[in-house]
C-alpha cells in the first residue's frame, strides 16, 4: 500500500503541476497526453514492484530487483511498439543524429566526472558481484527507455511549446521528465508519512538533465544507456 500511495502522490503532482504549466500555453497543451504520461508512471511502478507483490518472485534469493526491472523493461518496449509511440520516436535506435557525436562527447565526459565526484564525496562499502552486475545493466536498460524514451515522448506531446537552447528543443516536458526521475528516487511514503531527500533529488535530477540533452541531441538512447551504466558503476569502483 505504501508504494501505491507514493506513486499516486507523484502522479498527482505531475497532473497538478502539468496542468498549471499547460495554462501558460493553452493552445500547445494536451491534457490527454498528460494523462497518458501519468498512466505510464503507474504502469511502470506496477511492473517494477511485481504488481505490488502479486506476481511471484522467481528469484527469491536475489539481492536486487532483477525481475521487476525486467518486467518494467518489457512493458516499456511493448508500449514503444505502439503506433502512437514507435521505437525510433522513443529513441530506441542505434542511429545517431548526423554531426551529434562531436557535441555529445564533452557532455558525456561531464556526466562521468559528475559520478566520479559523487563517488569521492559519498564513498561506498565494497560491492558484491551481484551489485556490480545489476548496476551495470538493469537500471540503465530499464530507466532510460522509460524516462528518456516513452515518458519523455508523451510529455513532449503534452507540451508542444519549444525553446531552442544549447542545441536542442526544450519543453516543459523535458523538465517534468527529469523531475519525475528525481522524485522516483528521492520521494516516498512509509510508516504513515511522506519522505523527501533533497540531496538525492539533486544527485538524480542533474544527470537526468544531461541524459535528456544527450537523448535529444543524438536522437538515440544509446549514449544515455551506456553513460547511465558507467555512472552507476563508478561510485562502486572508486
Amino acid at each position: 500500500m505504501d508504494g501505491i500511495i507514493s506513486t499516486a502522490a507523484i502522479v498527482g503532482m505531475l497532473l497538478v503541476g502539468g496542468t498549471v504549466l499547460g495554462q501558460l500555453d493553452r493552445r500547445g497543451f494536451s491534457f490527454a497526453w498528460l494523462l497518458v504520461a501519468a498512466a505510464l508512471v503507474f504502469v511502470n511502478d506496477i511492473l517494477l514492484t511485481n504488481a505490488y507483490g502479486l506476481i511471484p518472485n522467481v528469484l527469491p534469493g536475489a539481492e536486487w530487483n532483477w525481475q521487476g526491472k525486467t518486467l518494467a523493461l518489457l512493458g516499456t518496449l511493448a508500449i514503444a511498439s505502439h503506433k502512437q509511440f514507435g521505437w525510433r520516436r522513443s529513441g530506441i535506435t542505434l542511429v545517431q543524429a548526423k554531426g551529434s557525436l562531436r557535441s555529445c562527447v564533452p557532455v558525456a565526459i561531464g556526466y562521468c566526472l559528475f559520478f566520479v565526484a559523487i563517488g569521492v564525496a559519498f564513498p561506498n562499502e565494497p560491492a558484491s558481484t551481484e551489485t556490480i552486475a545489476f548496476q551495470l545493466t538493469m537500471p540503465s536498460l530499464e530507466e532510460e527507455p522509460f524516462y528518456r524514451g516513452i515518458l519523455l515522448l508523451a510529455l513532449y506531446e503534452a507540451f508542444a511549446g519549444r525553446y531552442r537552447a544549447l542545441g536542442i528543443d526544450w519543453s516543459w516536458g523535458a523538465i517534468l521528465a527529469c523531475l519525475l526521475f528525481g522524485l522516483g528516487h528521492a520521494f516516498g511514503y512509509s510508516d504513515g508519512q511522506f519522505s523527501f531527500d533533497p540531496i538525492y533529488m539533486a544527485l538524480t535530477t542533474i544527470p537526468s538533465l544531461l541524459a535528456v540533452w544527450l537523448r535529444l541531441r543524438s536522437g538515440s538512447l544509446l549514449l544515455p544507456v551506456v553513460l547511465h551504466s558507467v555512472g552507476n558503476s563508478i561510485p562502486l569502483l572508486i
